[in-house]
């Protein structure tokens, strides 16, 4: 299936383009995504691949519209990838129910509940298949780091074929996003595949297996529950299990954000994980921004910081 290019608007010199494509991971249904090239990336060098997952509620639009991740990675000369952040449109009874749980709440975990295995595959989705769709599209990044099949073709009249470095590729995001980016980034690592050469998260939700929003997501999406969750989709749980492989990840949450104070996003319990693991500042750091809430006025003030620090592993 072809990507359909939706719109493109330039932005720091460089174009930010939205796709959509029919899904196989996720059943079939049509997926966008929005993908920044910067101007080097246009100009057919390929360029590292920086993946931004969103938080709850969230769509394939706000971080690239209100993070201000565009003028700092063009600056860096890096890609940035923003996919959805669920399936849409699979008519499954309950998945509009709420806002925290179902459409715009996938949480990046593939499903095993046969209710919703056929279509909640996120994890897949952008691991596997959104690098899949870009190097078949030849668009300019760098080539993921293990064989897969061709499944789309870009349009010949798309004029930035060749341009992206998928051996080159980082991951971070927010709130639910930022569960995502460490859960998908600690399990690269513990697998030995190593698809992501960095991590970083804005008020991720740390330790889902112990706060509600985590225990919802996961007793509906997993057959196995909480337990099966533990195995997988816990940042403070993934860690303890590396045996002091090498990461680099960077957290920051603001000490105004009613979420983390509510319970919601334990930070603090992946810092204890870590450093009982062994891992010191440099390579797990993790910042409380005094004042700060969860919104985006606190991403965007630290959006250049997070993008420079992913640069410094990707152009390594």
């Amino acid at each position: 299936m072809s990507l359909e290019q939706i719109s493109s608007n330039k932005s720091f010199d460089g174009q930010l383009i939205k796709y959509k494509f029919k899904s196989a991971a996720l059943g079939g249904l049509y997926a966008q995504f929005n993908l920044f090239l910067p101007a080097n990336a246009l100009a057919g060098t390929k360029v590292p691949l920086l993946t931004y997952l969103s938080g709850l509620t969230c769509t394939e639009d706000n971080a690239a519209q209100k993070g201000n991740f565009l003028g700092p990675a063009a600056k860096e000369g890096i890609a940035i990838l923003f996919p959805d952040t669920s399936p849409r449109g699979a008519g499954i009874e309950g998945e509009t129910d709420s806002w925290d749980f179902g459409v715009g709440a996938g949480f990046y975990v593939n499903a095993t509940n046969p209710k919703w295995a056929k279509h909640y595959n996120m994890l897949t989705h952008v691991t596997l298949e959104l690098p899949q769709v870009i190097e078949a599209a030849e668009l300019p990044v760098v080539r993921p780091p293990r064989p897969r099949p061709i499944l789309c073709q870009l349009p010949d009249t798309h004029a930035s074929a060749t341009a992206q470095d998928l051996t080159r590729q980082s991951i971070f995001g927010h709130s639910m996003g930022g569960h995502g980016a460490l859960t998908l980034y600690l399990s690269s690592v513990l697998s030995g595949v190593k698809q992501y050469r960095s991590c970083s998260a804005f008020a991720p939700i740390a330790n889902p297996i112990n706060c509600p929003w985590g225990q919802k997501a996961f007793n509906g999406y997993l057959q196995g529950g909480i337990e099966e969750a533990k195995e997988k989709y816990d940042a403070t749980e993934l860690i303890k299990k590396l045996g002091k492989e090498p990461v680099h990840v960077l957290v920051d949450y603001g000490t105004a954000d009613n979420f983390y104070k509510n319970g919601q996003l334990l930070p603090e319990n992946f810092l204890k994980a870590a450093r009982d693991a062994g891992y010191d500042e440099v390579q797990v750091r993790v910042r409380s921004q005094d004042g700060y809430d969860h919104s985006y006025y606190f991403m965007s003030t630290f959006g250049a910081d997070h993008v420079h620090f992913h640069a410094n592993f990707l152009k390594a």
